[in-house]
């Protein structure tokens, strides 16, 4: 919006600011897990999101899990990933990661968490980042642990939501 001002204490006029400006952050997805998901030990496994909450472009699968960048949506895109296991109990030194992929390699990770003690609880991680993409590139969300048994990925945990920041 541009103000202009009569003096520094007074403002006589307001006006919107030119539509070339509004931002449209699409396409945007949100996806879960509709239960719950086994992660085998020491294996980078593909979290199947398999229910979306919205999908403005139609461009995240549920069938693969993941969001392809259809023609013309090139650009700058946020990604958020949060993942949890219930009741992890895999002692000390067990270590926990979520990632991107990007066309089938790493993109971005974050967690790397190594467990201090054996203990039961619920550990939760994010990882929200910013990737460049153009038309048909995809991503997918990735869980990894290495404790020593398999783990579950609570769906309640499980989220995976993207969308265009700029062009």
């Amino acid at each position: 919006m541009a103000i202009t001002r009569l003096n520094n204490n007074s403002i006589t006029s307001i006006t919107a600011l030119p539509s070339a400006v509004a931002v449209n952050n699409t396409p945007a997805f949100f996806a879960k897990l509709d239960g719950n998901q086994t992660i085998n030990n020491d294996t980078t496994t593909i979290m199947e999101f398999d229910s979306e909450v919205f999908d403005t472009d139609s461009a995240f699968d549920t069938s693969n899990y993941r969001f392809t960048v259809p023609s013309g949506k090139d650009g700058k895109y946020c990604f958020t990933i949060v993942g949890g296991f219930s009741n992890a109990n895999q002692g000390t030194g067990a270590r926990y990661q979520l990632l991107l992929y990007k066309n089938g390699s790493t993109e971005d990770f974050a967690g790397d968490f190594a467990q201090g003690q054996t203990a039961s609880a619920d550990p939760t991680w994010n990882l929200c980042t910013q990737v460049s993409l153009s038309a048909g590139d995809y991503v997918d969300a990735r869980i990894y642990h290495g404790g020593g048994t398999t783990e579950l990925l609570q769906s309640a945990y499980a989220r995976f939501f993207g969308y265009r920041i700029i062009t």
